[in-house]
């Protein structure tokens, strides 16, 4: 067999040299004047209308891969730092009082559109789902399998009857919040109570195409939580992945409430990101 003519070979170079993450070979630079976040440069910027924050390695690991923040950016965040310092992009999306509902994801697909073809990131972004954070990373995975690397929960919301509904609405053991249920029912378009109670796509409920993908799960939760209580949301989630075969683990923290999140050692949280990186074998 001959071999390919120098234009031919080109061609084969062009299309399937690999040129990172998205297909780009020159990232775009973030915008906007770097400040500083805990040590690391942060740029504050917008994609459309949407007010978005990404904070830098020092030197970004190959690949370019990044976490990304479902709400409450700079909050408890020693595991966030951690990554960052270990070589991951740290992104997050101001779109408040959404509630990981349609919405939300929406926005989240377009900041996701312009984090992998602009700027040159990761096709699958690790999440972190901090307390009502946990609706927008899990609803995402849910949507989004094959967009997602894996998901960090930290006392996370996973069924909103359980938190902000709880017991001010008799749907939890919580203490729930009318003002934020009010809120969430605005934000999914439900008419009243009962259609946002029979709906079938909360995260608990939802589970089964993160499941199909093997999207790593860690849970890290106190099990005495009185805000979002461990048996409704990361407990439950906990035994129906795992009934599912779905790789998942859990780091639980006797007698702590709600607050403060996180661990005093993010060793495990930096370990779980990097295992999810790795080639498949």
């Amino acid at each position: 067999m001959r071999p390919p003519s120098r234009s031919a070979a080109l061609v084969l170079v062009a299309v399937f040299a690999p040129v990172g993450a998205t297909g780009a070979a020159e990232p775009k630079a973030f915008p906007g004047a770097p400040t500083k976040w805990q040590g690391f440069a942060r740029h504050d910027f917008k994609v459309g209308d949407l007010g978005a924050t990404v904070v830098v390695p020092d030197k970004a690991l190959p690949g370019r891969p990044w976490v990304w923040r479902g709400e409450f950016f700079g909050a408890f965040a020693d595991a966030d730092a951690a990554l960052v310092k270990a070589g991951w992009h740290l992104a997050y999306l101001r779109v408040p009082d959404l509630f990981g509902a349609p919405a939300a994801v929406k926005k989240w697909e377009a900041f996701h559109e312009a984090m992998v073809r602009d700027y040159g990131m990761h096709p699958k972004p690790g999440l972190i789902g901090l307390s009502r954070g946990g609706l927008y990373c899990l609803n995402w995975a849910a949507a989004h399998p094959d967009k997602t690397l894996a998901v960090y929960l930290d006392n996370a919301v996973c069924d909103f009857k359980s938190w902000p509904g709880g017991a001010p609405k008799k749907l939890g053991t919580g203490k729930g919040s009318e003002a934020e249920w009010k809120k969430l029912l605005a934000a999914h378009g439900f008419k009243d109570d009962a259609e946002a109670v029979a709906h079938k796509l909360n995260p608990v409920d939802n589970l089964a195409p993160l499941a199909k993908a093997k999207i790593p799960l860690l849970l890290v939760y106190g099990d005495k939580d009185t805000v979002v209580p461990h048996a409704e949301n990361s407990e439950l989630v906990y035994d129906r992945y795992k009934a599912l075969g779905a790789p998942v683990e859990r780091v639980v923290k006797p007698g702590q409430d709600h607050h403060p999140h996180g661990l005093k050692d993010v060793a495990p949280v930096v370990k779980f990101f990097a295992a999810a990186l790795e080639p498949k074998k």
